[in-house]
């Protein structure tokens, strides 16, 4: 057994990285997703691999597996159609939600319409009570009505989500089986099972989303088993969570939601690798595909986690890493509303049809036919040759809104291109705001098929520090899976004052959620393998809403120690909000666990340097900024350490294309990443990587 393969299928394409351990070296490639067919991605890029490098499927001992199915089925809201079933009188709760706005300075912004309609909402006469003790048991009669009445609306699923299901699942757990029995055919997800929290929103919610995407990735994991099977890989795949971690497939299938920011997660991992081995201490990965753009924060090579996360318009509450997700990638369909504006988003055209250039069916014009269109694309083949961009199919798609918008097709594909930068503003600069962090000390750390084509121009508005593309963009989140632990999380929810009882019962609560996690990492993965825990806990001070996560030590609960847990909880407070009070009474709330086992990761290889100038591919003629310029092209593989040039440029290489503006330059460093700054930033600035 030789070789890891990390996997991440796009809505555009699907990426390969190959470790050969025997050498250390890495091989990527990248095919064209088929959505139509899952699982042919990978017959297809399997038997590619082991036609151009030697590699067979059955030296393959390590597997891993990202996809952005389940977000991009959610930004796009083309899940299932699902009904919920809830505790009587609750059933305004996907309806009311957290009374909030998604954006309160915006006086147009609208609360989304819930993925579940009122009309799709059932009452089940049944109680439990905040201790966990059922006052009614479950009313058989207004669960066989439910159930024909969602069968009636053509619901494909449903959610179980009662009061104080975390405390005690037992009733929820009774109606899945009545359903089970009334209507097989639906797929069931219980709350208290999917992620058993206190709030009767977010725990619902987070079911909501679980159910909305499980039939899709269902049969997109069966599919996946199936071509690796015949393949003759023989060892079973990983599917890379949202924390940041790995899992087996049936836990993926049951617990979809803890893979729907899957390939995100994978690219945020991958991020952070290249941060850590390069030395970029302050990092926004930016990663954009056909569908979405995600943003994370990456400090001293290690991404943020936290809960809550939005995908689309919704939260998940989760743990996962902190990553904002918008609705414009690449493959973004351009249209005219019924007032005469052009829009982009969210819909994508994916892989089938695809953008227009790219010859495969599409005819509708998108992001990446824009950039066609201004001429900074169609100077080489992507996709490791999986296609090629015609330009002018692109330009004619283009023409059809720009006829309408009496304007040109340069400016309408720029206005495209600058409408699409701007909705990433707006999502970034929240996320900016929320962690506190100036943007002018971040570079971003742009990868995917079209991160290093619009990450220059986010950049410059958002006054980032500048740009940094990785030797292979367009396969980062692929690598990202390879180097990603073994992970998973747990939680017990305690809602107790801070005490020596409530200690007592916190030491125990521990004691089960680690012999439970140790059981998972032995049911999961079949080998005794080496581990580590990490226990915290979300508290606050009695009287306030919401509560913080707070680091713990396992000897405080071990030794009984308040005081350090209280410290612990006060210096977190300070830090988060510039405040604490030792003297005010705490809660505990949730008591979680995090257990992890390490795999290991490759060097990376340092290129040779070269005080040599640039030599372009060529100079052709571009529209950028305004007007038509001329750009060089340069190939990446010609490009060594030490060598610099001024935009506008246009990188061209396998995976993706790097597109520099004006008035921004470019330093190779050590590692062959591409460090792109603004003209006036001083070169001593830049030398990271060195």
């Amino acid at each position: 057994m030789t070789y890891r393969i990390g996997v991440d299928i796009g809505g555009s394409f699907t990426d390969f990285a190959v470790l050969d351990e025997r050498d250390n070296s890495i091989r990527t490639l990248k095919v064209l997703s088929r959505p139509d067919s899952p699982g042919s991605e990978i017959t297809r890029g399997l038997g590619l691999l082991r036609e151009k490098f030697g590699i067979e499927p059955a030296e393959v001992h390590y597997f891993t597996h990202g996809t952005t199915v389940g977000v991009n089925a959610v930004i796009q809201r083309k899940g299932v159609k699902l009904a919920l079933f809830t505790t009587e009188a609750f059933e305004d709760v996907l309806e009311l939600a957290r009374l909030k706005i998604p954006h309160i300075h915006d006086l147009f912004s609208r609360r989304p319409e819930p993925l579940i309609s009122r009309d799709r909402v059932f009452a089940i006469k049944e109680r439990t009570d905040g201790q966990g003790r059922v006052l009614q048991a479950v009313d058989r009669d207004s669960v066989i009505a439910a159930v024909e009445k969602a069968k009636a609306l053509g619901c494909e699923g449903i959610v179980v989500a009662f009061l104080h299901a975390y405390r005690n699942p037992s009733n929820e757990a009774q109606v899945r089986e009545m359903v089970a029995e009334l209507a097989p055919e639906m797929l069931t997800s219980c709350s208290g099972e999917i992620w058993p929290i206190i709030r009767e929103y977010e725990r619902t919610i987070t079911a909501t989303i679980n159910a909305y995407v499980q039939p899709k990735v269902i049969n997109y994991l069966g599919a996946f088993e199936r071509a690796l099977s015949e393949m003759g890989v023989p060892v079973p795949p990983r599917i890379t969570k949202s924390n940041g971690g790995v899992m087996g497939v049936e836990q993926a299938k049951a617990e979809c939601v803890q893979m729907i920011l899957s390939g995100t997660a994978s690219g945020v991992i991958g991020a952070g690798y290249i941060a850590d081995q390069c030395g970029y201490d302050k990092l926004l990965s930016l990663d954009i595909g056909g569908t979405s753009a995600d943003v994370a924060v990456i400090v001293e090579g290690r991404p943020e986690y936290g809960s809550g996360e939005a995908i689309g318009e919704f939260q998940i509450f989760i743990p996962s890493v902190s990553v904002t997700s918008v609705g414009q990638g690449g493959g973004s369909l351009a249209w005219i509303d019924s007032l005469g504006v052009l829009q982009v988003g969210p819909d994508s055209a994916g892989s089938l049809p695809g953008p227009v250039c790219y010859g495969r069916g599409g005819q509708q014009a998108t992001v990446t036919d824009a950039f066609a269109a201004c001429g900074l694309l169609g100077h080489g083949s992507l996709g490791y040759s999986a296609v090629s961009v015609d330009v002018e199919a692109a330009r004619r798609a283009v023409a059809l809104l720009a006829k309408p918008l009496a304007i040109s097709i340069e400016e309408t594909a720029e206005t495209l291109i600058q409408l699409a930068i701007s909705s990433m503003y707006n999502d970034t600069s929240g996320l900016i705001s929320r962690f506190g962090i100036d943007p002018r000390e971040f570079y971003f750390l742009a990868f995917g098929g079209a991160g290093p084509m619009m990450g220059c121009y986010l950049a410059r508005e958002l006054n980032m520090k500048g740009v940094v593309v990785p030797p292979t963009p367009g396969v980062l989140s692929a690598l990202g899976g390879l180097v990603a632990d073994l992970k998973n999380d747990f939680i017990r929810t305690l809602y107790r004052d801070l005490n020596t009882h409530s200690l007592t019962e916190m030491t125990e609560a521990a004691a089960q959620l680690k012999d439970v996690a140790e059981a998972w990492l032995r049911r999961e993965h079949g080998v005794d393998l080496p581990y580590s825990l990490q226990f915290s806990a979300d508290m606050r001070y009695r009287g306030q809403s919401f509560e913080i996560d707070v680091a713990l030590n396992p000897d405080w609960l071990a030794q009984g120690d308040l005081d350090a847990i209280s410290q612990a909880f006060n210096q977190q407070h300070l830090k988060l909000f510039g405040h604490c009070d030792a003297r005010a009474a705490m809660q505990i709330i949730n008591l979680r666990l995090v257990i992890s086992s390490p795999t290991s990761r490759p060097d990376l290889i340092k290129l040779p340097h070269s005080n040599a100038a640039v030599i372009p591919q060529s100079i052709v003629s571009a529209w950028v900024d305004g007007a038509h310029r001329d750009v060089l092209v340069v190939r990446r593989e010609t490009l060594l350490a030490g060598q610099r040039f001024t935009g506008p440029a246009i990188v061209s290489q396998d995976d993706c294309t790097t597109c520099i503006p004006t008035g921004m330059q470019v330093e190779v460093d050590t590692f062959g990443n591409l460090v792109i700054t603004p003209l006036q930033t001083n070169t001593e600035e830049v030398e990271h990587g060195y």
